[in-house]
């Protein structure tokens, strides 16, 4: 990363916590934000192409960029059955996401989606928040 593109990704940094705090404009925000990633996306382009143009010279920096782009998380936390239970067999995994993301597009509801608050008028009302309860 050069000195400039550090800069920008510094910028993006303080209109988030300006924004946060009240004092950036979310229009302004979001400027910055977008110039921050175009700004990374056109670095991340040219390393990759210098990359694929130096390949016959120097194939250790190409494969080693290769092999960082294709680790992956190889394992998934315990999760919970409609009775409580941890699962931690990838097969029970397995089913529990089936039958969860099944019933998202069936319609089916489950004791673990979210239910949806009937009667409250959220035109006029400020979304809410990840802490507030929901009834």
């Amino acid at each position: 990363m050069n000195k400039e593109l550090l800069g920008k990704v510094k910028q993006k940094k303080e209109a988030y916590r300006g924004w946060k705090q009240g004092q950036v404009a979310w229009e302004e925000y979001r400027e910055t934000v977008r110039a921050a990633k175009d700004q990374v996306r056109k670095a991340k382009a040219l390393i990759e192409i210098s990359l694929a143009r130096d390949v016959k010279d120097n194939k250790k920096s190409f494969y080693r960029y290769v092999s960082d782009r294709r680790r992956t998380r190889e394992n998934m936390g315990p999760l919970q059955n409609e009775t409580g239970d941890l699962v931690t067999q990838d097969m029970e995994k397995a089913e529990i996401l089936n039958n969860f993301f099944a019933s998202v597009f069936t319609g089916k509801s489950l004791s673990h989606t979210a239910k949806v608050t009937e009667g409250r008028d959220w035109e006029n009302a400020e979304p809410p928040t990840v802490g507030e309860d929901q009834v």
